[in-house]
């Protein structure tokens, strides 16, 4: 029972938050980005406080790179 409310009320607070990243035309805006993926994200997870005042913002987005290692393994 209580873990039935518990997810309710996740799902509840990440359908807001993915409200107010429509509302601000996240969705539409065209670029394919880290850093716009990084905004939606951070905009679901704020959920209701988007209304309070939060406004995440994601400037400056780095994917870690692949490393120069060797893929063979030596035995």
């Amino acid at each position: 029972m209580f873990r039935g409310l518990v997810g309710t009320i996740v799902l509840v607070w990440l359908l807001i938050g993915v409200l107010a990243a429509w509302q601000r035309d996240y969705f539409h805006t065209g670029q394919t980005n880290c850093a716009t993926a990084g905004q939606i994200g951070l905009t679901a997870l704020a959920g209701p406080l988007n209304y309070a005042g939060v406004n995440p913002k994601v400037v400056n987005c780095r994917l870690p790179e692949p490393s120069a290692m060797s893929s063979v393994a030596h035995v």
